[in-house]
């Protein structure tokens, strides 16, 4: 008993008179790192909450080092060494990196602040971590991704804490910022942080993590050491089914050219880029990020400028200076980011289901047809396998995952001809994903063309006809189907 930093035993969550956590337990060792997974909507950000402070349980037990505890809000967490880290950092940009890390300590008890000493405790953190190399000085805002997240943790960590929960860490870092972090946690394992890792990425998991609770519909399902159990094993966990394959079986005609790219240039980020895709054809864009992939389809879309370059889209020049041009003329983009740019968070599921078809769904022009707008949501929301209460709640109410799905859905009722999807299933569970890549299937075998951006080469590999990577703006290879290997993708991605 006394090797558990972390027991939360027999918790209950309700929200009204839903259970979102039921009889759910957690034990974390001492200077493990321990995975936490299931589907979107299993409950484990939820349980995360309770663990924090966030959020208040309704039934149930915490202890932390042996001792029983209550936690009634986030600073009673933080002083008692509990530390997340979320997937939006709660960082101010404006403000320098030590200013970041002391936040909340900047004069330390006195009148003053004294800035010698504050630069300096910073720096000696930054360096006990490894990351010497980031100026206390700089401010956040002008940092990479990955560099924030540092600071992030680094935050943490100044107030001494003895458990760091880590929320899908590298849904946005390169696969060198990745080892990196990877460093980090573990020399922070060796020191005798107990580690809670929530991520989707099975390989991390196995790479990284000591020890794995699955949880499903808001119930505990087992606790695993991960040398004990593979992949498929926790697939059928996670899902409650056997997934004998990720990826379903591609059997398409793939047509005419829908849309030809020749010598696109954005400003600094593409220099110059060239492909075309056919009808019913998934056409996978790979590379690090930064390589391109994303500037590239949005200066096409008309939500970025494009410098130079012809687009041609079913045989006829283009040049949509807005995403309603490309939209008006059945071009879709699911965006990278989904909660800034996927999706209107504050607005009802049946709004952002029908927002880029409303022609679809008038009685009139300017005058929706609330009965064929509902029947419309339905059907396509239906058709993703979305979880939802009720059609007029916020898409804010949902998990992750299904938010996703209703930004495709977006895209599904649009009828469009041609689809980008850039990072389609980040932040999305195992059970979301297999139903997302047979939707994907589905609008291929109907002849809509698809441009699919993925930073995992075994989606890549999994879902795609052919692959084009980029690297520092440019299109360094084309890979056929029979060439998609993690091999291949890596050497071309890193100039190998």
């Amino acid at each position: 008993m006394d090797d558990y930093r972390v027991e939360l035993l027999n918790i209950d969550k309700r929200f009204g008179g839903v259970y979102a956590l039921e009889d759910v337990s957690l034990r974390v060792k001492k200077g493990t790192i321990h995975a936490l997974v299931g589907e979107n909507g299993a409950g484990k950000s939820t349980l995360m909450k309770v663990l924090s402070g966030a959020i208040q349980k309704d039934g149930g037990t915490i202890r932390l080092d042996g001792k029983e505890v209550s936690i009634n809000n986030p600073r009673e967490g933080s002083n008692m060494g509990i530390a997340t880290i979320y997937q939006e950092f709660m960082l101010a940009p404006h403000l320098t990196v030590a200013e970041n890390i002391f936040i909340d300590r900047l004069a330390q008890g006195g009148a003053f602040i004294n800035w010698k000493k504050l630069k300096k405790e910073a720096a000696a953190i930054l360096s006990k971590l490894g990351f010497g190399n980031i100026n206390p000085n700089q401010r956040v805002s002008t940092l990479s991704v990955a560099y924030q997240q540092v600071v992030e943790i680094c935050k943490n960590l100044s107030r001494e804490a003895k458990v760091l929960v880590l929320d899908e860490p590298t849904a946005v870092l390169t696969f060198s910022e990745i080892e990196k972090l990877f460093g980090l946690i573990r020399m922070l394992r060796d020191q005798g942080v107990s580690i809670i890792y929530i991520s989707h990425r099975l390989d991390e998991i196995f790479e990284l993590c000591d020890t794995i609770t699955v949880l499903k519909d808001g119930k505990f399902v087992r606790q695993v050491d991960t040398k004990d159990i593979d992949k498929q094993g926790l697939i059928n966990s996670m899902v409650g089914r056997d997934l004998s394959t990720l990826f379903p079986t591609r059997d398409v005609e793939i047509g005419d050219v829908v849309m030809k790219v020749e010598n696109l240039k954005v400003e600094k980020t593409v220099k110059d880029m060239s492909f075309e895709v056919r009808r019913g054809e998934v056409l996978g864009f790979s590379g690090l990020v930064g390589s391109g992939r994303t500037e590239a389809m949005h200066a096409i879309f008309g939500a970025d400028k494009r410098q130079d370059g012809t687009v041609e889209f079913f045989g006829k020049n283009v040049f949509f200076k807005s995403p309603q041009q490309a939209v008006k003329n059945k071009l879709g983009l699911l965006p990278e980011d989904r909660k800034q740019q996927g999706v209107l968070l504050s607005q009802s599921i049946r709004i952002n289901t029908t927002l880029s078809s409303l022609r679809k769904v008038e009685k009139a022009p300017g005058w929706i047809d609330k009965k064929k707008d509902i029947s419309v949501t339905e059907q396509i929301l239906k058709q993703l396998s979305t979880k939802y209460g009720s059609m007029e709640d916020d898409v804010s109410s949902l998990s992750g995952g299904n938010q996703q799905k209703v930004a495709l859905a977006k895209w599904l009722a649009a009828d469009c001809e041609c689809i980008i999807l850039d990072e389609p299933t980040r932040g999305v569970d195992v059970g979301a994903k297999v139903e997302i890549y047979k939707n994907i299937n589905d609008l291929a075998a109907q002849g809509t063309a698809i441009i699919m951006i993925s930073s995992e080469m075994e989606e890549i590999i999994g879902m795609c006809d052919r692959a084009i990577i980029m690297r520092q703006g440019r299109v360094v290879g084309e890979l056929q189907k029979d060439e998609l290997s993690e091999n291949n993708l890596i050497n071309l991605a890193m100039g190998v």
